[in-house]
């Protein structure tokens, strides 16, 4: 089936889920990223090496590249696994011997080729007095008030709702309008899922993916569920 150049399509590049129009897609319109990278609960995107071990936090990192919107899914590069670094170790006994014959540690001053440490500056950090806990102590101003926003029941919204990201207006917001993960994410031994639905993946696009197991509110607020 064509599709019409003035239909609206979902862009499907990471980090940018536009919606845009054939008609409406000059080169640089889209703002996107190449790939992500989970590691020891970090999330990293791979080509601006931009992290973060929140997830919510990590997917509105903007996007460092730019080009026209598709909608094709981007193919996803695996990182090459990273290579053990080996530190070189010197004997006890080649160490010994060397600190004898360096001048510097037999007069007891810092040496970086031996590590050692001249005794006076060890007397000197054993003797520095502790400074009193009150005063360290400053005094707290008080927090700013809280500024009421007033919202137009008809302005466009962006939904935070974690796995909706929807376009929404107020007026037409309801307790089951919005699908949406209460979360968390979990990342862990290679596998990401939603902890609300006990769902996990290999793959990052099919984490995208998984649908979502919540209805609620639809919420523009940073705070969202």
């Amino acid at each position: 089936m064509e599709v019409g150049s003035a239909t609206k399509l979902r862009c499907q590049r990471i980090g940018c889920n536009a919606m845009f129009t054939h008609d409406d897609n000059s080169d640089g319109s889209c703002q996107f990223h190449a790939s992500p990278f989970f590691h020891d609960g970090m999330k990293e995107w791979s080509c601006c090496k931009q992290r973060s071990h929140d997830f919510t936090l990590f997917l509105e990192i903007p996007g460092c590249k730019k080009g026209k919107h598709t909608t094709e899914k981007p193919v996803l590069a695996k990182p090459a696994p990273r290579q053990p670094i080996t530190v070189p170790t010197s004997s006890p006994v080649a160490n010994a011997a060397t600190k004898d014959s360096c001048s510097r540690c037999r007069q007891g001053f810092f040496c970086s080729d031996h590590g050692s440490q001249p005794k006076e500056q060890i007397r000197q950090g054993l003797n520095t007095p502790v400074q009193a806990q009150g005063e360290e102590i400053q005094t707290l101003a008080p927090p700013p008030p809280i500024k009421k926003v007033v919202i137009d029941i008809n302005q466009p919204q962006v939904c935070k709702n974690k796995g909706c990201g929807k376009t929404f207006k107020e007026r037409d917001n309801h307790e089951a309008a919005c699908s949406y993960h209460p979360g968390p994410a979990v990342f862990h031994d290679r596998l990401r899922g939603w902890k609300c639905c006990d769902v996990h993946v290999k793959e990052f696009d099919e984490f995208m993916e998984i649908p979502p197991c919540t209805k609620g509110w639809h919420s523009s607020s940073d705070q969202a569920v």
